[in-house]
């Protein structure tokens, strides 16, 4: 049994590497305003840059919760960290659209294995009852980085430039490696118990997670909501630039709003998921997909952009509740066992929506001479999708899966 003050270290270090990782992830967002400038690209080939990275980080989501399971977190975080660390760094010394995509993506196969293994460690450190906390203390970081760098980004890109961003963000991820190899230390029986599970015994579950129909409404929930949440991230600057007018300065201000309700909404998930009944949190995310896709027809044809950051703030909050859901369920009903595998599985689902809906909407975008009428309604359908997914989960099944292992 881990101490709770070794677990409550471990857990600040992944409130610590999550953040740095998502900062780079928004940062992109707004970085690829001057990044189109210098490169002179066009918007399909700025929605290549912005999926490329979810194409690695998809392509490692499965092999590494495999590798957490088989060969331990500590391992797989440590080597994420520092992986995606050269990489960050290596972006700002990029030299034409092919290098952007290629680092990018080399990006995102370093970041990959970090949620996997972080959702594993936790199942191993924390009881139970306080694995979605725990999850929640994690996951709020990104509500704080989300808060900070749209201020920050444009303080960065109008002072020392995107380049020189890229290779600080990568000089602190070495830092934070060093940190992981140093803190983060599992006790013998927990050590003796990944040896195990390394051995023939954990051979053949991976299929059976495959084929669990739990899984597999899972992965289409996971796709659903992150496509979502990635499409408004990725495009949002954008849109609120170019099509309602804002500057760099007014729209990082406006956005320290939706950060806000994020943390916010991250910390109350956290709390509210512990305390639902079994069974009941599909019914409760299912309403709230249903809120989202209704708040984002009204954000849509809001009259101001006051209005429009108004429902935004409101979507964040429903998103993050589902966004939270999702990894809840698998931390709840699966053993540790099989954690790291699960949530590989079922965050493929997310982040394939990650890269598949910036690029979608920069088609979409370019088709329709800059209106954004169509990606707003995939956006729609997509909630639509959510709601269907969690409304037939089969959490049954999920249990047989347990007893198997």
């Amino acid at each position: 049994m881990v101490a709770v003050k070794q677990r409550n270290m471990i857990l600040l270090l992944l409130f610590i590497g999550w953040a740095i990782g998502n900062f780079d992830r928004y940062f992109i967002n707004y970085a690829v305003l001057s990044i189109t400038k210098d490169l002179q690209l066009n918007p399909t080939s700025t929605g290549l840059i912005l999926s490329s990275f979810f194409a690695g980080y998809a392509l490692m989501q499965i092999p590494g919760g495999w590798l957490a399971d088989r060969l331990g977190s500590r391992r797989v975080l440590i080597s994420s960290v520092l992986m995606w660390s050269i990489f960050t760094a290596l972006t700002g010394a990029v030299w034409s659209l092919g290098s952007m995509i290629i680092i990018r993506f080399l990006f995102g196969i370093g970041e990959g294995g970090f949620q996997p293994a972080s959702s594993k460690l936790i199942s191993q450190t924390f009881p139970t009852d306080k694995r979605a906390w725990a999850m929640s203390i994690m996951l709020s970081s990104g509500g704080i980085v989300s808060l900070i760098v749209p201020l920050l980004s444009a303080y960065m890109l109008t002072t020392i430039g995107w380049r020189t961003s890229f290779l600080i963000l990568g000089g602190i991820g070495f830092l934070i490696t060093i940190l992981f190899w140093v803190f983060i230390k599992l006790p013998a029986d927990l050590k003796d118990e990944e040896k195990t599970l390394a051995g023939d015994s954990h051979q053949g579950i991976f299929k059976q997670i495959i084929k669990t129909p739990l899984m597999l409404n899972l992965f289409i929930a996971y796709y659903s909501i992150y496509a979502i949440n990635w499409g408004l991230a990725t495009w949002l600057p954008t849109y609120l630039v170019n099509v309602r007018g804002l500057d760099l300065i007014s729209l990082g201000w406006m956005q320290t709003i939706p950060g806000l309700a994020m943390i916010f909404a991250m910390y109350l998930a956290g709390y509210v998921i512990d305390k639902l009944p079994l069974g009941k949190e599909k019914v409760v995310g299912a309403m709230s997909c249903i809120v989202v896709g209704v708040l984002l027809y009204l954000m849509y044809n809001a009259p101001s952009v006051t209005t429009f950051v108004a429902y935004q703030t409101i979507v964040i909050i429903f998103i993050s509740f589902v966004m939270l859901l999702l990894p809840a369920i698998i931390l709840k009903r699966l053993p540790s066992s099989v954690t790291g595998t699960s949530i590989g599985v079922a965050n493929t689902g997310g982040q394939l929506a990650g890269f598949i809906t910036p690029l979608a909407i920069g088609f979409i975008v370019q088709t329709f001479n800059g209106s954004y009428n169509a990606a707003f309604g995939m956006l729609i359908i997509l909630a639509i999708i959510c709601t269907i997914s969690l409304l037939t989960l089969n959490l049954q099944k999920g249990e047989l899966l347990q007893a198997d292992a």
